[in-house]
């Protein structure tokens, strides 16, 4: 449930480290007189979205949800481990208060075993497990993560869904849509756009207990 499971998943900001410039002395002594040349200094360039702005882009993309699916009588949002699971908690309730004769249920999708990385990158311990509230044969469902980028991630999401049953229907909901694309994958509703670098990164807070702890962090990397 999204109670049980938000207090301790989430995203955590990880720290970006800027390299202090080490500036060499310049050499004055006898008899060159001729000064050291110093190494350039590495840059690293940093922007950050805070709450206010990632509040408005969450209430879009339950606004726009809801508009599109006014007539529909239940609707499942699954968000993708871990970054997912936050906003899909978010959106059910916001989709509960919006339409009370709506039925809502959120659920969670682990896709650690459908990822074409697998062989690089070792499943964390902490990824949630799949939870699904319902059947989702015939359902009309809503994945829900935190950025969309290359499309590995959403295409793994629906290989994952896909193993439990044959939804009648399938969108994407993402707060951020980071452009990017290796898959032909695009997002229903997207909260953010941004142009970002291919070795950019964006990185998502979401905190349950604190909304206006919420943060994204673009980190581009350091120039040497």
């Amino acid at each position: 449930s999204c109670s049980s499971s938000a207090s301790v998943l989430w995203l955590q900001l990880t720290s970006l480290h800027l390299f202090e410039a080490n500036h060499a002395p310049a050499n004055f002594g006898l008899p060159s007189f001729r000064r050291t040349r110093q190494n350039p200094t590495p840059v690293g360039n940093s922007k950050t979205i805070g709450s206010t702005e990632i509040q408005a882009a969450i209430a879009r993309l339950a606004a726009a949800i809801s508009t599109r699916h006014a007539s529909t009588p239940t609707l499942l949002l699954l968000g993708v481990a871990n970054g997912g699971i936050e906003l899909a908690c978010r959106l059910a309730r916001q989709l509960a208060m919006a339409n009370a004769r709506q039925v809502i249920h959120a659920g969670t999708l682990d896709i650690s075993f459908h990822r074409d990385d697998i062989g690089e990158h070792p499943i964390p311990h902490e990824i949630a497990p799949t939870q699904i509230p319902i059947d989702v044969q015939d359902a009309t469902i809503i994945l829900v993560d935190d950025v969309l980028f290359s499309g590995r991630t959403a295409k793994a999401a629906l290989d994952e869904l896909f193993d439990h049953g044959r939804p009648a229907k399938v969108e994407l909901a993402v707060l951020v849509d980071r452009g990017g694309r290796k898959l032909p994958f695009a997002a229903n509703y997207a909260g953010l756009i941004l142009a970002t670098e291919e070795d950019e990164k964006v990185r998502v807070q979401l905190d349950p207990t604190n909304f206006k702890r919420d943060l994204i962090r673009l980190d581009r990397p350091i120039v040497r």
